[in-house]
């Protein structure tokens, strides 16, 4: 059965994730990989925001910069700890007045051994109906189809993921998963726990597997063992590394588009090349580059 229930769609419409780089030169080259990117017709881009102040601070430039660059929606990213209420009401204010109508809103990581102050926002479902009130915010939330690590359990997951569509969020984004099978069965227990909004598969291509990994275990995705065993040494040798991550993530949303979902969010990691390769290979009418095609 279909995850969504529809009949497949094939065509794919996909959106990209960027990080806020730390430094002007980084936020300079950052600007050729979005010209880039719009080759494949994204319908938006997200930045994603930071803890530290200076972080914050290039997340709102990087925002601007892409909004400017690329004449497509840009959704910031926004998290409620380390702030109190009115901050973070003060800082969604400051996003509706500047123009920024998409939201994606996260709790965020708490640093280790600290807990969310009393007079902030206690989760993600709270930080929903605080940008509801301040106006008709798009609002994209997250969904761990193989449970986040603080998780209570699968109920517990599925009733808090509903509560985020309850309080006035638009769709929900997954970390990324590497097993297909994984993602389509959390969408079907979504949609029997009686969510029917969009969820849309995090797609997060291998640019450095070592790398990956690490991040990974910290963020409770797991590495299925066929993975292991393909970019077993591909590291030290990245053209190859780039083909096989391509192909890879190509294969993972050719199944998610053969059961109806048409949608993704792409982990660029503010890389362009196995992006639009993966882009390229689902149909989008991504340009070959005048050095590749001479």
């Amino acid at each position: 059965m279909h995850a969504t229930g529809k009949a497949p769609d094939r065509r794919a419409n996909v959106s990209f994730e960027l990080f806020p780089p730390k430094t002007d030169k980084g936020i300079e080259s950052l600007g050729g990989v979005v010209d880039r990117l719009m080759g494949a017709e994204p319908g938006y881009f997200s930045v994603t925001y930071g803890a530290g102040g200076g972080t914050r601070v290039n997340t709102h430039r990087v925002v601007d910069m892409v909004r400017a660059r690329a004449g497509v929606p840009v959704a910031q990213h926004l998290t409620c700890v380390g702030a109190t209420r009115a901050e973070i009401d003060a800082q969604a204010q400051a996003l509706w007045d500047d123009g920024i109508r998409k939201i994606v809103a996260l709790r965020g990581d708490l640093p280790e051994g600290e807990t969310l102050p009393e007079d902030g926002y206690a989760d993600a479902s709270e930080l929903v109906t605080a940008l509801r009130r301040v106006g008709d915010f798009d609002i994209s939330v997250a969904a761990y189809p193989e449970l986040h690590p603080e998780s209570r359990g699968e109920k517990a997951e599925l009733d808090y993921l509903k509560r985020k569509f309850d309080n006035g969020a638009s769709r929900a984004i997954t970390q990324f998963v590497f097993d297909t099978d994984t993602i389509l069965s959390f969408i079907d227990r979504a949609r029997a726990h009686g969510i029917t909004q969009p969820i849309v598969p995090g797609i997060m291509p291998v640019h450095n597997f070592a790398t990956l990994k690490r991040f990974s275990a910290g963020c409770g995705a797991s590495i299925p063992g066929w993975m292991e065993e393909t970019f077993a040494g591909l590291d030290e040798s990245p053209e190859m590394r780039a083909m096989v991550a391509a192909s890879v993530a190509t294969e993972q949303c050719r199944r998610l588009m053969d059961a109806g979902i048409n949608e993704f969010h792409i982990y660029t990691l503010n890389k362009a090349d196995v992006t639009l390769a993966l882009c390229r290979a689902l149909g989008l009418p991504v340009e070959i580059p005048a050095q590749a095609a001479a």
